[in-house]
């Protein structure tokens, strides 16, 4: 066997290592998601959570979020159109995952506006406007208030909201969920308890459908 063979089958047996070590790391994630599910299956969803859509959908997206997470931002409107477009079928359940630094008071500062209804509102202000306060090197999530002055919200409540030890709570409680189910990374789905293994749009669209056939049989 000549060198040149040598070195393409040295370089396929590489890529077949390579592609091997990937599925087991992926079934090995998988299997310790799953594990942490069974165990934490209250972890999912708590009274505290912001909701989208139809409360009473029998088909739940529960999401770990950052508001500095570019791909977070990306994925809203993604998922605002599932849940508008499901005729009342399936709703969002926000969950906080802060691993950005500034995060935890970019979550505040959007709790704080939840106690006066303007949530959903500040969470797209936040995001039009996250290359501002949310650059990773220099995070400056106090400047969101900075673009909620057009939305009606009372800032001085919120800024005292914001510091309340029942908003500090929610967010710790969410970080201790995030934990308990290895979630390490933003943004993590799960579809009726199901985890999202594979990341995309479509992988995600394809989830909440194969659900929806589950929970609304025709």
């Amino acid at each position: 066997m000549n060198k040149k063979w040598i070195v393409i089958l040295t370089a396929a047996a590489v890529v077949v290592a390579l592609i091997a070590a990937t599925m087991v790391f992926r079934n090995r994630s998988s299997v310790e998601v799953t594990q942490a599910l069974q165990n934490n299956n209250e972890s999912l969803v708590r009274a505290h959570s912001p909701v989208y859509g139809n409360p009473d959908a029998k088909v739940t997206i529960v999401e770990f979020f950052d508001p500095a997470c570019e791909t977070c931002r990306v994925f809203y409107p993604i998922v605002k159109r599932m849940v508008n477009s499901s005729f009342g079928q399936v709703r969002l359940v926000v969950r906080y995952a802060p691993l950005h630094k500034g995060s935890d008071t970019a979550v505040k500062i959007l709790e704080a506006a939840r106690k006066q209804d303007k949530y959903w509102e500040v969470v797209e202000k936040a995001f039009a406007n996250q290359s501002q306060w949310a650059a990773h090197g220099n995070p400056q999530p106090e400047l969101i208030w900075d673009v909620l002055k057009d939305t009606g919200l009372d800032v001085a409540k919120a800024r005292a909201d914001a510091g309340s030890p029942e908003i500090e709570q929610r967010l710790r409680q969410d970080v201790a969920d995030m934990t308990a189910l290895k979630v390490e990374r933003t943004p993590g789905f799960f579809v009726n308890g199901r985890p999202l293994e594979i990341f995309g749009d479509e992988q995600l669209k394809t989830l909440v459908q194969e659900e929806v056939r589950r929970a609304y049989p025709k």
